[in-house]
């Protein structure tokens, strides 16, 4: 799977621009503020069905229009999405509407027709951010793979939303309707029961794969949700006014061993607090070709790797370790895009074989 030409309206700082992407790499080269980062996002958005960077996707559309526009060729597939703002068209909320092929596809749909692995600075954050970021990296895999994952998790957030507002109300007026909390319950539990079988076995996948750059131990750390469950916590619920367990309270443990990094002779830590920032840069590095391998092996495509302005953050060693460890996973056939403030980070002997875009700021 090769993206080969992008086209991008009113998008963040974009007015109306167009990429051409080689089959291999290609190095896209400008200042800070060019757009480097914002054309990434793009592409990931085609991927993922919404932004890495923000929750609320309008805010992608440029300062002063209505909608935005991107525009994705893949071999005989073509993907577009529209981004509106508030009050567009008549319609009261932001929207935003998924193509393929030129037909209207609900969002579960269009997930899945392209497949991104991102490698960013703040990829960082998986490792020594809050439980959030481990999750946005689990969901940000299997939303992509797993359509029934993608299924269970619309409508759990949907389910989440809906019984923590009844959840405020019960903290606001001192009474519970049991009644009403029974359907949003059992949604609940159904589909989050889903969600922790998913993640589960993806989180398998990643303690029993081979891990060639820096051995870790990984655990999920789940929040089980049944009956028992939240009946336990009733009434600390109501106190909190926000659901207690469930999938969305999910974390991952990382932990290494400290004398030595790819033996496992010592007791292990937990990597967030005992892990050098040399070791933890590894370990998001770990993760992400794990990442390419979970994608390719369960799509049998190989993902488009991005790589937005890493190379600010790494030295010299780290930067031939990225380059060589995730294009060398690509092998013949796969495609990497790859950004950068200077053209000298990736190195004389890689560019002769890249097709380079600058940017202006």
């Amino acid at each position: 799977m090769h993206l080969k030409h992008l086209s991008l309206q009113n998008f963040r700082n974009y007015k109306r621009t167009s990429f051409n992407f080689s089959e291999n790499t290609t190095l896209v080269v400008g200042p800070n503020t060019a757009g480097k980062s914002n054309l990434i996002e793009a592409i990931f958005f085609m991927a993922r069905g919404g932004s890495f960077r923000i929750d609320k996707d309008e805010q992608l559309v440029k300062f002063g229009e209505e909608v935005a526009r991107i525009k994705g060729k893949l071999g005989d597939k073509d993907l577009e999405v529209l981004i509106a703002k508030e009050g567009v068209g008549g319609r009261i909320t932001p929207f935003k509407k998924y193509l393929v092929n030129g037909v209207n596809k609900r969002k579960v749909d269009f997930v899945g027709n392209f497949f991104a692995v991102l490698f960013a600075p703040n990829d960082l954050e998986i490792i020594v951010g809050s439980p959030g970021e481990r999750r946005g990296f689990i969901n940000n895999i299997l939303i992509q793979t797993d359509r029934d994952y993608r299924l269970a998790m619309t409508f759990y957030e949907k389910g989440l939303r809906m019984r923590n507002a009844l959840l405020h109300r019960a903290q606001e007026t001192g009474a519970r309707s049991e009644k009403e909390f029974a359907y949003w319950d059992n949604l609940l539990i159904v589909q989050g029961q889903k969600i922790t079988k998913k993640r589960e076995e993806f989180i398998d996948y990643l303690r029993i794969s081979r891990k060639e750059i820096l051995n870790f131990e990984i655990f999920y750390d789940k929040s089980i949700i049944s009956k028992d469950r939240l009946l336990q916590y009733k009434d600390a619920e109501v106190g909190a006014g926000v659901t207690l367990v469930g999938p969305h309270r999910d974390d991952l443990i990382i932990r290494i061993y400290p004398n030595k990094i790819n033996a496992n002779e010592s007791e292990s830590v937990d990597i967030r607090y005992f892990g050098s920032r040399g070791q933890q840069r590894l370990a998001v590095l770990q993760l992400k070709i794990l990442e390419l391998a979970y994608v390719e092996k369960t799509t049998g495509e190989r993902p488009v790797l991005l790589l937005d302005d890493i190379f600010s953050e790494l030295d010299e060693k780290h930067i031939s370790l990225v380059l060589d460890q995730t294009l060398q996973r690509l092998g013949y056939g796969g495609q990497a895009i790859i950004t950068t403030t200077h053209r000298e980070f990736v190195g004389k002997e890689l560019l002769k074989d890249l097709n380079v875009i600058e940017l202006k700021k």
